[in-house]
């Protein structure tokens, strides 16, 4: 049996808010905090970009919970059913150090929940969310994480990811060779620190994602994001730390984004690597092929019906036993 609630607490006079979940018996429980990926993706790892709300976290945090670990999972004040109300307050003012902000103000109102065992707390990210995990882990901390567990970090700058992405969204299209340098000449002019002026003739989606780095409401956050990749933070972490990229993401490469990776961890023992087959970006499972996903990236994150890949829910199950017990 589990148990789940809402909690809520203020950073810089601004309400978060968050799911907690625990076993109904017994502890102190070791604990997970989750943090989300970019953009508007909320606490259960949905999204109002693309269909469905049968989020990883949420069933992350149930197969936790039976497993005797807690969680609490946030929306990122950029997020969530309350951003309307929070955007006009912090427009031109997010930044890595204010996700930062809201990940140690998430960690004590866990840290202070019931039967929680402070000492035994992991921090688990996604996608963006594991930069701000390792920042986190690679600074000085009141209540300093017992562990990490990252899915699908960057093992590149964001803006070389993204090259990635688009890079291969583009190609399937008839003319793709002829558009993807008009995709470089706006990417380099934003990494110059000029303004992306991306190229009115390329697809709406590809210049949608190019532009939505220059929306004010990200700046400074999307110029510091731009550059942002987790390899130097994570030769600094001494803590037990799962690294995790699914062969069937779309969006972080477990070559391109694994090796660099691998190499910054080199010789450190205390950090493994789990490559699942089947596992994509959100740790769902997805049996296509890599043709279907580039054409569909984003398919089958929160659809109904969708699963955790089992072979990465066993990897994540087994190491937290290992680590927190």
């Amino acid at each position: 049996m589990t148990h789940s609630a809402e909690v809520s607490w203020q950073l810089d006079g601004i309400d978060m808010f968050g799911t907690f979940t625990t076993p109904d018996a017994g502890g102190p429980h070791p604990a997970v905090v989750m943090v989300a990926g970019s953009g508007p993706t909320d606490r259960d790892w949905t999204s109002p970009l693309l269909p469905g709300d049968n989020g990883s976290a949420v069933l992350l945090a149930e197969y936790l919970a039976v497993a005797g670990i807690a969680s609490l999972r946030y929306d990122k004040r950029a997020s969530g059913p309350h951003v309307a109300e929070n955007i006009p307050r912090i427009a031109g003012r997010m930044s890595m150090q204010s996700h930062l902000d809201e990940l140690v103000a998430a960690v004590r109102v866990l840290a202070a929940q019931h039967n929680i065992d402070s000492a035994r707390i992991v921090g688990l990210g996604n996608s963006e969310g594991c930069l701000h995990v390792l920042h986190y882990a690679s600074s000085a901390q009141d209540l300093p994480f017992a562990g990490l567990v990252l899915t699908a970090p960057p093992g590149r700058s964001i803006g070389a990811v993204l090259l990635t992405q688009l890079r291969t969204q583009i190609g399937s299209l008839p003319d793709g060779e002829e558009l993807f340098p008009l995709v470089e000449q706006a990417a380099a002019r934003y990494s110059a620190g000029e303004p992306m002026d991306a190229d009115p003739g390329l697809p709406e989606g590809a210049r949608g994602v190019l532009t939505s780095f220059e929306t004010p409401v990200n700046l400074p956050f999307a110029r510091e994001l731009w550059n942002e990749d987790a390899t130097a933070a994570l030769a600094s972490v001494a803590v037990p730390t799962l690294v995790l990229i699914g062969r069937s993401d779309a969006q972080v490469d477990a070559e391109l984004d694994g090796g660099p990776l691998q190499s910054a961890a080199s010789g450190m023992p205390n950090v493994i690597f789990a490559f699942p087959e089947h596992a994509n970006h959100v740790l769902k499972e997805d049996l296509r092929s890599p043709e279907e996903r580039a054409a569909a990236p984003g398919s089958g994150y929160n659809e109904p019906g969708t699963r955790l890949d089992p072979e990465a829910l066993g990897a994540i199950l087994s190491w937290l036993r290992g680590v927190v017990g």
